[in-house]
């Protein structure tokens, strides 16, 4: 395959104490003629005097090493040489570690295989590569601006007696982490519909992101489990590895969890929460597509606009990547464009948009 002179070639930094692991990455990665590994690492130690020699446009890190673990390491890189980093480790290992260091500005996580024999750790590859493409595409200083802020929470004016939906439904992926804990916080505890969101993290990781989650919002965030009851005042997050939808029955709204429809490149995918909430709540559903690689999510909005429902987009400017909601404004499906700073407090309004 000939290398596309106009794709920039980019330079990774491994960073894993595992010498095995650090071999099969290495592996990995020459299988993309638009990546190269320019060094390894044992430690936190060594990956900062690497980073200041090699200058990456990415790191893969591991979070438990010796010496300087990757918590520590990604807070002294993030203060001296802010760079793209893809975590790479084991989320029942690590699980807690990662999510902070999503916190911390890390842009993505994949999970290794916790056999670590060869043919395991290869499954990951064509995930590992596209993961460390996209990271190379983001803008650090966007996720600097949400990481680590101390969100005041809005305070209705009055309570919201009459609403104007019944639900929101969120999909988000890359650069979801930092956007929803940015966001999410804002809401009061008297915000009168639930919340349901679809974000693209690998299986391990999203009961962990939801407890994270729920110490520092007012709303109740959990991830969902099957038959739960959907209750407002409650945030529910989609399980990693399936599918999260509604089911009524004697007139209340529960949530389904299911492995089908097979056929869709994410699961969960945002294209199924939101049809799924199209066909029950009809027209008093509220979509949000925010920052996040593709294009799921389109056919959702499409169907929610079908049925008389609302949509609102994240703004380019604030999109960690402007992928998801790119395809939903240029298919006119965008009742309105939002920046992050502005999302709860639109919704917040939108929602309570009958008195």
């Amino acid at each position: 395959m000939l290398k596309n002179e106009t794709e920039k070639i980019i330079k990774v930094l491994i960073v894993d104490d595992s010498a095995f692991v650090r071999k099969v990455l290495t592996n990995i990665f020459s299988k993309s003629p638009f990546i190269e590994v320019v060094g390894t690492a044992r430690d936190g130690w060594e990956a900062l005097e690497k980073v200041e020699e090699l200058n990456p446009d990415v790191i893969t890190l591991d979070l438990i090493m010796p010496n300087m673990d990757g918590i520590t390491f990604l807070r002294e890189l993030m203060k001296k040489k802010p760079t793209p980093v893809v975590i790479v480790s084991i989320a029942s290992e690590s699980g807690e570690l990662a999510i902070e260091a999503l916190n911390l500005g890390a842009v993505d996580i994949i999970q290794k295989p916790t056999a670590l024999a060869s043919e395991k750790i290869y499954e990951i590859s064509e995930d590992l590569i596209q993961k460390v493409k996209n990271a190379s595409k983001i803008s650090l200083e966007k996720i600097q601006k949400i990481t680590g802020n101390q969100i005041p929470v809005i305070e209705l004016k009055e309570e919201i007696i009459k609403t104007k939906v019944d639900i929101v439904v969120i999909g988000i992926s890359t650069g979801g982490p930092q956007a929803l804990r940015y966001v999410l916080p804002k809401f009061p505890r008297s915000f009168p519909v639930p919340i349901a969101v679809v974000i693209h993290m690998p299986v391990g990781y999203t009961e962990i992101f939801a407890q994270k989650l729920n110490e520092v919002c007012q709303l109740e965030v959990k991830e969902a489990k099957d038959g739960d009851l959907l209750e407002k005042g409650k945030i529910y997050i989609a399980q990693a590895g399936k599918h999260m939808m509604f089911e009524k029955k004697e007139n209340k709204i529960y949530i389904k969890l299911d492995l089908k429809p097979f056929d869709t490149l994410h699961k969960p995918s945002v294209d199924v929460l939101f049809q799924s909430a199209g066909e029950i709540f009809g027209n008093r559903v509220l979509g949000i597509i925010m920052t996040g690689m593709g294009k799921d999510g389109l056919k959702g909005a499409e169907y929610i606009k079908l049925k008389g429902g609302f949509i609102f987009t994240e703004a380019e400017e604030t999109c960690i990547i402007y992928g998801m909601p790119r395809s939903v404004e240029e298919a006119g499906l965008s009742d309105k464009v939002i920046p992050l700073y502005k999302m709860a407090e639109e919704i917040i309004d939108f929602v309570g948009g009958e008195k």
